[in-house]
Parts: C-alpha cells; sequence; structure tokens
C-alpha cells in the first residue's frame, strides 16, 4: 500500500533573498507563471487553428511583515527609485511542522522593488503595523 503524503501547512515557511537579512514575512504571494498561446494558422487546415506557446510572463512576488525598525527593504526600493537597481535571488521555502525539516523550495532571479507599500494606522486599531514589498524578477523554479 502506498505510503499518505499529507499536504504541508502554508504557514511555516522562510524567504531568503541574497544580501537581506529580513528574518520574517507574514505573507508571501504571488509566485507564478504564465505562458501566452499564440495562434498560428496553417494552409488546408480551415477549420482550427494550432496554438503554441509564446512569452511566459512571472507573477510578482508580494511580501508582508510587521513594521521594525529595521530599514532594508525599504532603503532597497529606494535605491531603485534613484537609479541603483540591485537585483537579487532568493528561495521560499517551505518547512515541515518541525520547523527543521525542508520540504519544498522555489528558486526566483534576478529579482528588484518595483512597488513598496507602508502600514496603515488607525487610533483604534490593535492590529500589528504591516509593509508590504512587491518584486518583479526574472523566473522561478520549483527546487
Amino acid at each position: 500500500m502506498a505510503e499518505r503524503k499529507d499536504p504541508y501547512r502554508n504557514f511555516n515557511f522562510v524567504v531568503e533573498i541574497d544580501g537581506v537579512t529580513q528574518a520574517r514575512f507574514t505573507d508571501c504571494t504571488g509566485f507564478g507563471a504564465s505562458t501566452d498561446p499564440i495562434e498560428y494558422r496553417e494552409g488546408g487546415k480551415n477549420t482550427k487553428t494550432h496554438k503554441l506557446p509564446g512569452l511566459t510572463k512571472y507573477d510578482n512576488i508580494v511580501l508582508k511583515w510587521g513594521l521594525t525598525d529595521s530599514r532594508e527593504l525599504y532603503d532597497w526600493h529606494r535605491d531603485v527609485i534613484n537609479g541603483k537597481v540591485r537585483r537579487a535571488n532568493g528561495s521560499i521555502v517551505v518547512y515541515d511542522v518541525d520547523g527543521v525539516t525542508e520540504k519544498v523550495r522555489w528558486n526566483f532571479f534576478d529579482a528588484w522593488p518595483t512597488k513598496w507599500d507602508g502600514p496603515d494606522f488607525t487610533a483604534k486599531g490593535t492590529d500589528v503595523a504591516i509593509e508590504t514589498l512587491e518584486l518583479a524578477h526574472e523566473g522561478i523554479e520549483r527546487a
């Protein structure tokens, strides 16, 4: 009988980015890809078109974290605004429930911050203040 594999939990993850020491993120979304189809008509075959793979587009990775004294990710985005684009490779790593055993890893390449959002504040609030950074990148693959 085949061994049953339970799905991994979505809360036990780490994002590693070259040159960035930001430890933990509350959310990591958007690591997907889509390939546009190109329709091609072939002479003599008038009832249908062929669909060929076109360009692949990668979704931006969106990271969210609780506001702290660290300016590291904010400053990375400010550098882009000032014309100093530093690209970095990174990984999204999922761990088993023990928090130690690595189970799944996606590597992304040549990422740079394309958008930063500061936290929302309200005098009536009790939630953690959250910053958001959106990373454009040149590709992602499951290791």
